[in-house]
């Protein structure tokens, strides 16, 4: 596997391979991928085989954002007879993208890595209330503490962490170019009471739909 420095030189003017998805990768994030279209099976081979990166980019309205984080392929878990494979990848690297190159089946992309401008480490506090707040939402009664990640009180990017609790694609493409763990925490808990209505809310009418029930919705929806 290329630490990080290697991996800086590899892609030193040159393209970075693109995989738009319904979701938001983050630096150290793990993300189980199934490999099915024939492209992405070249792309994400390569990857695996070489031990480099590929860029995770979150689709959206027929496009893709200008911003994403990078991947490596962990492992593979699984490969099938007609050529399909499942993959665990991890996190990387946060990107802006630049430019976009159709050249091969798969997008590829002009990209410049970022991180922190801010490297103030955070109040203390802070990240007590915003793991706090987690543990609210884990708790409640429509909250699905299997899927969640268990966030680690430590580390650096704890908001990326509690970010993906969240499911709301918009706050975490914020979350991922936001450039202070400060701010991004503090987003964190902006959001989280406003979140947990609306939870709550789905969760009422969910119960309530069986019976015809009617509802009124919380403010802000």
């Amino acid at each position: 596997m290329l630490d990080n420095t290697d991996m800086s030189r590899l892609h030193s003017g040159k393209l970075l391979p693109l995989f738009p998805l319904q979701l938001v990768a983050f630096p150290g994030s793990a993300i189980p991928l199934h490999i099915f279209e024939p492209r992405y099976r070249e792309m994400v081979g390569e990857a695996e085989a070489l031990g480099t990166e590929f860029g995770i980019v979150l689709s959206r309205d027929g496009g893709i954002v200008n911003a994403g984080c990078t991947v490596v392929v962990e492992s593979v878990m699984e490969r099938y007879p007609d050529g399909r494979f499942d993959v665990m990848t991890r996190g990387m690297r946060r990107f802006s993208l630049l430019s976009v190159n159709e050249d091969l089946e798969y997008l590829r992309g002009e990209v410049e890595f970022f991180d922190d401008v801010d490297r103030t480490e955070p109040n203390p506090a802070l990240r007590q209330r915003a793991i706090a707040a987690w543990e609210r939402m884990r708790e409640s009664p429509d909250g699905d503490p299997g899927t969640e990640p268990e966030p680690e009180a430590d580390d650096p990017h704890l908001s990326f962490q509690l970010a993906q609790a969240i499911e709301d694609l918009d706050f975490q493409n914020l979350i991922l170019r936001t450039r202070s763990e400060t701010e991004r925490l503090q987003q964190f808990l902006d959001v989280i009471e406003p979140y947990l209505e609306k939870r709550r809310y789905r969760e009422v009418m969910r119960k309530l739909a069986p019976t015809n029930g009617h509802g009124h919705k919380p403010a802000g929806m």
